[in-house]
C-alpha cells in the first residue's frame, strides 16, 4: 500500500486557500496513487502557485513529477 502526505505552508495562501489546495491535490494523486510500486511513501509539497492553478495544471505537474520519479 503506497502513502501520500502533503505539505501546504503558509505560503500558500490563507487557511481557505490552503484547505482547497489540499483537496484538489488530494483528487489529483488519489486517480494516480495505482501507478506508484506498492510500498512507496511520497511527499507532495505544495508551492505558493498552486494557490491559482486549476486542477489540471495541478494534475499535469503531477504526472510529470510520477513520470521522473518512475524512471
Amino acid at each position: 500500500m503506497s502513502k501520500v502526505g502533503f505539505v501546504v505552508s503558509k505560503a500558500v495562501g490563507n487557511s481557505v486557500v490552503r484547505h482547497r489546495v489540499s483537496r484538489k491535490l488530494r483528487h489529483v494523486v488519489r486517480d494516480r496513487l495505482a501507478r506508484l510500486p506498492a510500498g512507496t511513501s511520497l511527499v507532495v509539497r505544495a508551492l505558493p502557485a498552486s494557490a491559482e492553478a486549476s486542477s489540471a495544471e495541478l494534475a499535469a505537474d503531477f504526472d510529470a513529477a510520477l513520470r521522473r520519479l518512475l524512471r
